[in-house]
């Protein structure tokens, strides 16, 4: 919050005090001095009559939003706040969710019900970690999971010399701390046993107890609880301790948290004992200065573990400075900041929903068009209605952000990176190369692929370079390499599957090295499941061209796909709503006809089954370094390595910077849909929802999840254009004046 005080009015709204000296109800209002947030606490007669709370504390908050001008964000962190909020007229609710509260001991029963009131009525939803996220996803088309990031500055303060605290400065070293609520998340049976197991261990546990007895918490001579401290003070008291703890229960409290006091310890140069909290696990569970155990046994082993290390100066500490440098608050500021600008942006363009069924009356005529999606498909759809058929079209789209897929932005180093992995134009049609260009300038670029194999980075798509790597041959022409595959080769009678396009052009060894463990890990099944066009997109070559493709066409946005969907969609005649589920907005807004680009399933709410897509994960990270790898993409056949492939973005944009930023791309069966299996059981699901899709007399579908086609981007272009034409092709009416140009004023 004190981040967004930098660019909005803040007010920070705490939970009422009941005061025995207030006679009426009064609102305590102070602006910190240090952050610019406005802190409001209302204060309420001790005899006030609880039942009128709600109605009081919606007055009091009417009377300081009274003078308010410009855009309204409501964010929640606790449902139990709704009640007396939702009146009004925000222009962007975020629900930060940052623990599944109602798992939590004491929690009113109220608390789910109004908990699934805000969702519907969030336009973004935040969660603390990924396994909260995991569990929700499904409740919002827009949520994101932030998980604890770090100042690191305040806490790296306790590796410098300062003055012991006087409540730890007796007691005896080495010390075992934790600090935070002493609450039902702490497995008090596991404190006193390792208290017990280790005592000449000192274990300083600071914090309030909260829902629990203090007469529960176990006494021993080595354990010490020196009571709540302030956010101020937490770094003098870690200065003196060896090792952090996190002696968390593993129960429903503890089932989904993401303890942000993971990096503030290793900040302060703490190595860290844990249980195995999930989130624990998924982040830190290779980090070497993260030990976790579970059982007193382990849990104490841990802990002498941690203290050796703690007293070395091994390469744990740079580990954990790389690990921090990507986990910053500034970082997720940012992210967050760019999610709201999206949402506020979006309410903007389009009137906001108010029911799923009631068009809003202010609104002159309905659209023509409305089209679900705002990647390719939908955007040139979205445009050839717009500039060429004189059509009024809505553009809907779940995610906060136009470009689909191909969304690319500049992340916290200034560099444009690739959000969903890395996309490379190529084509052979110059139609769809010269349709793009009305709105993109073009940077030459031609493509690149390094494979890590048997130790080394050799050219992929193979190639005689790679033959002759691997092999430690000098083949001179391509008749020799043709001879050396051809040697390899086992030919097969009928080729039906991926294995078998492979192992008949280069025979079983390269396939094994090359194309096994890839296609296993990208599509969680062996090739000899897949069909034969998944292999067949990469040739085999032997000739020396070690470009990944051979089209006419090679380049990529020169100022980015972002700001060419941009320009794609900057027409009076469309309008855009982003972070929207299409099926609330197909009711709100009426139009005469509708264009669908997602997954045909999901349309007819998966009548036949679901179809089967594989997804993929995205790990993005900065390094404080000029390059990492010598081409764009390098990837990672061997099964043994968790992800697909790498990718460094600055090849492909040709941005200059000290710094460069990478990308991890790890295969997952759940997530969104990114590609279609290729199988003949997929089809003939397929099949079963193309034959509802061809009944549909008002809705077309278009792109690669809507007609279940593994497509490239200048496919999907080429299947927009060719269904425009087809659709609304005698509807056209071209428009004889020149798009509007972009203005650019400079000024010396």
């Amino acid at each position: 919050m004190s981040r967004f005080a930098h660019q909005y009015r803040v007010i920070f709204w705490e939970e009422p005090k009941y005061l025995d000296h207030v006679t009426a109800p009064a609102l305590a209002v102070r602006r910190c001095q240090t952050t610019g947030v406005v802190v409001a606490v209302p204060e309420l007669p001790a005899t006030a009559d609880r039942a009128d709370e709600a109605q009081t504390l919606r007055g009091l908050l009417d009377g300081l939003l009274a003078d308010r001008q410009g855009s309204l964000v409501c964010w929640y962190y606790t449902p139990m706040m709704l009640p007396w909020s939702e009146h009004l007229a925000a222009d962007c609710v975020v629900y930060d969710c940052m623990d599944e509260l109602a798992n939590f001991k004491g929690a009113p029963p109220e608390l789910l019900p109004l908990e699934a009131r805000l969702i519907r009525r969030a336009d973004l939803v935040f969660t603390g970690g990924y396994s909260l996220y995991e569990a929700k996803r499904d409740r919002h088309p827009n949520i994101h999971p932030f998980p604890s990031s770090v100042d690191v500055g305040h806490f790296a303060a306790a590796r410098l010399p300062g003055a012991e605290p006087a409540d730890q400065a007796g007691i005896p070293a080495p010390r075992f701390g934790f600090y935070g609520v002493i609450d039902e998340r702490m497995d008090l049976d596991l404190l006193a046993a390792v208290a017990d197991a280790r005592p000449d261990y000192s274990f300083v546990m600071v914090g309030p107890v909260v829902k629990i007895s203090e007469a529960d918490l176990p006494r021993r001579p080595n354990l010490f609880y020196p009571g709540g401290k302030s956010y101020a003070e937490l770094p003098d008291y870690l200065r003196g301790w060896n090792v952090a703890l996190m002696p968390f229960a593993i129960n429903e409290a503890t089932r989904f948290i993401s303890p942000t006091k993971t990096p503030e310890y290793l900040a302060a140069g703490c190595p860290v004992v844990s249980t195995p909290i999930a989130d624990v696990v998924r982040h830190y569970g290779q980090v070497e200065a993260v030990k976790i155990a579970s059982g007193a046994d382990a849990f104490a082993e841990a802990c002498d573990n941690a203290l050796a290390l703690a007293d070395s100066d091994g390469p744990w500490r740079a580990e954990i400075e790389a690990l921090l440098a990507e986990i910053s608050w500034d970082r997720t500021f940012r992210q967050m900041d760019g999610l709201i600008e999206a949402a506020l942006l979006a309410a903007e363009h389009a009137q906001p929903i108010v029911s799923p069924t009631v068009w809003p009356a202010e609104r002159p005529s309905a659209y023509d068009v409305m089209i679900v999606g705002a990647g390719f498909a939908g955007a040139v759809m979205a445009e050839r209605l717009a500039s060429q058929s004189g059509k009024r079209v809505l553009v809907i789209d779940r995610r906060p952000h136009i470009a689909g897929n191909a969304f690319d932005r500049l992340d916290d180093a200034g560099l444009l990176i690739h959000q969903y992995g890395p996309h490379i134009f190529h084509t052979n049609s110059k139609d769809v190369f010269d349709y793009l260009s009305q709105f993109t300038a073009w940077r030459p670029y031609e493509h690149r692929v390094l494979a890590q194999v048997d130790g080394q980075l050799v050219p992929i798509p193979i190639n005689r370079t790679t033959i002759n790597r691997l092999y430690g041959l000098d083949l001179r022409t391509e008749q020799e390499a043709a001879a050396f595959l051809a040697a390899r080769a086992e030919p097969v009678a009928d080729i039906r599957t991926s294995a078998d396009v492979v192992v008949s052009a280069v025979g079983q060894e390269l396939y094994e090295k090359f194309f096994r463990g890839y296609t296993r890990k990208q599509w969680g099944m062996d090739p000899s499941e897949l069909d034969k066009s998944v292999t067949a997109r990469v040739p085999t070559r032997t000739n020396d061209d070690d470009r990944y493709f051979s089209d006419t066409f090679q380049a990529m946005p020169a100022e980015g796909y972002t700001r060419m969907f941009e320009r794609m969609l900057d027409h009076p005649n469309i309008d855009i709503l982003l972070g929207v589920d299409y099926r609330e907005a197909r009711g709100a807004y009426p139009h005469d006809r509708l264009v669908f680009s997602g997954p045909i399933d999901e349309y007819f709410d998966y009548r036949y089954g679901r179809l089967p897509y594989r997804s993929l994960r995205f790990e993005h990270r900065t390094l404080a370094q000029e390059w990492h790898q010598p081409v764009a993409v390098v990837n990672y056949p061997d099964e043994a390595v968790p992800h697909t492939r790498v990718t460094e973005y600055k090849h492909l944009t040709g941005q200059e910077s000290e710094h460069t930023s990478i990308t991890y791309e790890f295969p997952a069966a759940e997530g969104d849909p990114y590609y279609p299996i290729p199988r003949a059981e997929n089809q003939a699901l397929f099949k079963r929802y193309e034959a509802l899709a061809l009944a549909q007399t008002d809705v077309t579908f278009v792109g690669r999840l809507a007609t279940y086609r593994y497509y490239n981007m200048d496919q999907v272009v080429g299947q927009a254009l060719a269904t425009w034409r087809k659709t609304f092709g005698a509807d056209a009416k071209p428009r004889s004046e020149a798009r509007a140009q972009p203005l650019m004023v400079a000024a010396e």
